[in-house]
């Protein structure tokens, strides 16, 4: 894996996905990003996480340009496409799969609720990972090798899973991070990637994920602090794992609010959240956004 770039200063990024118009939530996580990169002297990457490429389009990505311009927000130029480094991605997998700490899945989202439901008719109930999906029951995960080849040579749809105990056997200690806030304070903080179970790390359609593709985006970028929303806060645990189990440096990590609607639903594409765009060609100003976020020019 190329070595990241050499810098004295603290390297921030954002990281939207082209998906979608940017709304609210993503205005303020840009912003935080801004504010906390110059009150420490940093740097300020642009990432664009589009290796989902059925749903990722060039004109979204345009919209996102657009729109962090028009709030105000400069990036050093030259973003970084996910789609360009699929390579990059590969050898990481490839990586972990020489460890044996990854396996194939053929499974079905039917199959897997129907041998969870079975579980739970057995009287207990089923764990869930943080996000509250159902941990998977490892049904593929003894799979005769030869087998799983021969199935995915026939072009069988499968997904690559972590093995979770394997992998946290492989770290062999607790693992933990920091994080920091808007004075700079930091407090350790210990993490629990057990509770997510056999996580996806690729599918024979898209072949990474964006816990892979995340960690290996950081460590190539050189990015020494990650500001995200406080609902990526749990998934931090997976991405400090995947850090030790590819010996990659674990930045430090800062978490902030989410805006939520009147129902209490946190901001989202999905949810047909209004957009920067909608607001801007409403008439509202990128500074009258600033100020309701608690930013200034």
């Amino acid at each position: 894996m190329p070595a990241p770039p050499v810098s004295g200063k603290p390297v921030f990024r954002f990281a939207p996905s082209p998906n979608g118009r940017l709304h609210l939530g993503h205005a303020l996580s840009a912003l935080t990003n801004e504010a906390l990169a110059r009150r420490f002297g940093g740097r300020l990457l642009l990432r664009i996480e589009d290796i989902d490429r059925t749903r990722c389009r060039p004109e979204f990505e345009r919209g996102i340009v657009e729109e962090l311009a028009w709030l105000g927000i400069a990036f050093e130029p030259g973003p970084r496409r996910q789609s360009e480094h699929f390579d990059d991605y590969g050898r990481a997998l490839a990586a972990l799969r020489r460890r044996g700490l990854v396996y194939p899945c053929f499974c079905s989202r039917a199959e897997i609720r129907e041998a969870v439901a079975i579980r739970e008719a057995a009287g207990a109930p089923w764990p869930a990972d943080p996000d509250g999906a159902p941990l998977y029951p490892g049904l593929c995960k003894g799979l005769d090798s030869d087998e799983a080849a021969r199935r995915i040579g026939a072009g069988e749809p499968h997904v690559l899973r972590l093995d979770m105990a394997a992998a946290l056997a492989a770290a062999g200690r607790p693992l933990g991070y920091g994080v920091f806030d808007a004075r700079g304070a930091r407090q350790a903080v210990t993490s629990a990637p057990g509770r997510w179970g056999d996580v996806v790390l690729a599918r024979k359609e898209v072949p990474t994920s964006y816990h892979l593709s995340v960690v290996v985006d950081d460590a190539l970028q050189g990015v020494s602090h990650v500001v995200r929303g406080r609902d990526l806060e749990a998934a931090t645990d997976v991405h400090v794992l995947l850090q030790n189990l590819l010996d990659l440096p674990t930045p430090l990590y800062h978490f902030h609010p989410l805006l939520r609607d009147g129902e209490g639903h946190k901001l989202a594409k999905s949810r047909g959240s209004e957009s920067l765009s909608a607001l801007r060609e409403g008439g509202v100003t990128a500074q009258a956004i600033r100020r309701r976020l608690g930013f200034a020019f």
